[in-house]
């Protein structure tokens, strides 16, 4: 167990245990959504949760049918040796005479078709085991698809690693049940119904000692069951806030280290790994319940069945064979009993991720896609925002009535302070969240009415950091386009006048940039993002602040580069540097949330408006910044300098 922190962290609740060993009163760390979860699973129950799996698991039911029949073959298999042993000894061995030919025939016949049964128990195992990897396919796939259909908002209010354990964790949560628990719950239900129903046969008195013994175990397990989901829903939680911590400790790395947080940022992560691991173990006090009480009740069923047909078998007109293989069939009750005993434990891990699936699945997307889309035209497209109003999940409105016309092939520069707005107008353009208010129109099309492959094609937006996926250069210039050739991204570097920094590069296009592209600097990464731009042909390009963070180095390249990949298209820039607006057709202004100001650089400059105030700090910050890096060596492009600087990162 790692070391306690002595205070809270961020993300970290301050409860403690007030109840027993078997209560938790430790509240739910998290946001209001994780508390209705954890709500939502406490009133529904597991039948619940099945049901609603099963209906979000086609897999789940093709062929079901045929898959239970085998299994109710495997359980009628089970019973072939008690049922065998009864014969041999009430028709074989304790007649008037031996009758060793029946006895060889039905040992020999019993014996035939066990072995008949093992091998359709392996068959209905494999059928099972396929099944349910299946399910797990479709589920997987289905939430990674569902969660790229959410909204910009959806995912601002999300924390990416909650976001990543319910297709990680979640599901291999389910993984681990489907593998062996779900099996082993269908067989041995079934073979709890088959034995009930042959004991009610031989003796329905022998029957009703055996449940008898065994009813007042069902309220106990009902009772742990329930305090399993409740815990394991906890446990679910608790791993998707380490996944968090672990994800923001990694990608932040640069950040913890700059700032000497290592210690902070340890200790964070320390006590999101405690708190799973207290959760985890809260989970694991039930388990301990289970499997033991369920050997003690097995073992005085088999006692209680065996001393009721000794004292009272002659009353009850229980033959010697028939009470030996009653308790054969007592033992074969016992085995499937404990066996559910086992796997509850797993059962109650996987409902609880199952849940936490589903309740993703359940989130309707805001942007919906139109069934049978609008087309755009081909080349530069225009842009109307009519009235258009927008606010994030649990939140004020960020835009207030935006109205603009962006006529076609123009380069529009929308500028403004941090919060201003600006960022948020760019994403609608670009359709990853719908208007709460109001109509974005591209190419005279409202973006809701366009087919989502067309707005796609013609649409890209380039974001800020250009992020690059663990790849060659080229590789990642095709990601652009589907079907583009290696020809096509030596193309594209080509346009845009990037040769000669691809030259630099050790490989060439065939460099490999490393996980999240950390092999190139941010400029570098920003050429590659445009390349990939470029390729696409879109009619209408956003860039993001393309210019905001990228070093002297590349900047010239970079300025070149945008500057051939506008020509023949709209293009909308959230300029951070107001040199990006003053090459610009039109200067939109934004403050808070709306366009207070509009028109040309060097009319905006000079009409004391917040744009011009904007213009002169800009100005002063270039000046301030040229004198503090003057004079700037120049980076090297031979191929050792680039593992230098490779290796400094």
């Amino acid at each position: 167990m790692t070391d306690r922190p002595p205070t809270p962290f961020p993300g970290e609740d301050a409860g403690v245990e007030a109840g027993g060993p078997w209560e938790d009163h430790e509240a739910v760390a998290g946001d209001e959504g994780e508390v209705r979860l954890l709500q939502d699973i406490e009133g529904a129950g597991s039948l619940a949760v099945l049901r609603r799996g099963l209906a979000a698991s086609p897999e789940l039911r093709a062929g079901l049918l045929l898959t239970v029949l085998m299994a109710l073959a495997v359980a009628a298999g089970k019973l072939l040796v008690p049922l065998t042993i009864q014969a041999v000894l009430d028709r074989g061995l304790l007649g008037d005479d031996v009758r060793l030919g029946l006895v060889l025939l039905l040992t020999g016949v019993a014996a035939g078709l066990v072995s008949l049964g093992i091998a359709l128990e392996r068959s209905t195992y494999l059928r099972l085991a396929r099944t349910a990897e299946d399910v797990l396919y479709g589920l997987r796939v289905r939430t990674f698809a569902h969660l790229h259909r959410l909204s910009l908002a959806e995912h601002t209010a999300a924390r990416k690693g909650a976001l990543t354990a319910r297709v990680t964790s979640d599901v291999e949560a389910l993984n681990k049940f489907a593998q062996w628990g779900a099996v082993a719950w269908i067989i041995s239900s079934i073979q709890i119904v088959a034995v009930l129903a042959i004991m009610f046969v031989f003796s329905w008195q022998l029957a009703a000692v055996t449940l008898a013994v065994h009813v007042p175990l069902l309220p106990v397990l009902r009772a742990v069951q329930r305090g399993q989901l409740r815990a394991y829903d906890r446990l679910r939680t608790r791993v998707s806030e380490t996944l968090a911590q672990i994800s923001e400790a990694v990608l932040g790395m640069d950040v913890v280290r700059g700032y000497g947080q290592r210690e902070t940022t340890r200790a964070g992560l320390h006590g999101a790994v405690d708190r799973q691991y207290r959760q985890q173990m809260r989970a694991m006090r039930y388990f301990s319940l289970v499997l033991p009480l369920t050997d003690v009740v097995g073992l005085a069923a088999i006692a209680t069945v065996v001393a009721s047909g000794v004292w009272w078998g002659d009353a009850w007109g229980v033959s010697a064979g028939e009470l030996v293989a009653f308790v054969f069939l007592a033992n074969l009750l016992v085995a499937p009993i404990t066996v559910i005993g086992e796997v509850l434990d797993q059962t109650q891990t996987a409902l609880a991720g199952w849940w936490k699936i589903l309740d993703v699945l359940d989130i309707e997307p805001d942007v919906v896609e139109p069934v049978d889309g609008r087309r755009l035209p081909a080349g530069p497209l225009e842009v109307r925002a009519e009235a258009v109003e927008f606010r994030y999940r649990e939140g004020e409105r960020v835009l207030h009535g935006i109205d603009v016309d962006i006529p076609v092939g123009a380069s529009v520069a929308v500028v403004g302070e941090t919060g201003s707005g600006k960022t948020t107008f760019a994403k609608l353009v670009a359709r990853l969240a719908d208007p709460t208010a109001g109509r974005m129109l591209v190419g005279g099309t409202d973006l809701r009415e366009v087919d989502p492959v067309v707005r796609r094609s013609v649409v890209r937006m380039v974001p800020q950091d250009g992020f690059l996926f663990d790849a060659t250069v080229g590789e990642n210039i095709r990601y652009g386009r589907p079907d583009a050739t290696p020809g096509d991204a030596a193309a594209a570097i080509a346009a845009l006048g990037l040769e000669d920094w691809v030259a630099t590069l050790p490989a060439g296009i065939d460099t490999p940039v490393g996980e999240r592209g950390e092999s190139l600097s941010v400029g570098e990464r920003q050429l590659v993002a445009l390349a990939r731009a470029h390729l696409a042909d879109p009619g209408l390009l956003i860039l993001d602040e393309a210019t905001s963070a990228v070093d002297p180095e590349t900047e010239q390249a970079l300025e070149v580069a945008l500057a051939r990949l506008s020509e023949g298209r709209t293009t909308i820039s959230i300029a951070h540097r107001l040199s990006t607006a003053e090459r610009a057709d039109l200067v939109l202004v934004f403050d808070d949330g709306r366009i207070v100001e509009r028109g040309r650089h060097a009319d905006l400059a000079t009409a004391g408006g917040v744009y011009t105030g904007l213009h002169a700090s800009w100005q002063g910050a270039t000046r301030a910044g040229l004198a503090a890096v003057a004079p700037t060596r120049r980076r090297t492009s031979s191929p050792a300098g680039w593992e230098a600087r490779r290796g400094r990162r």
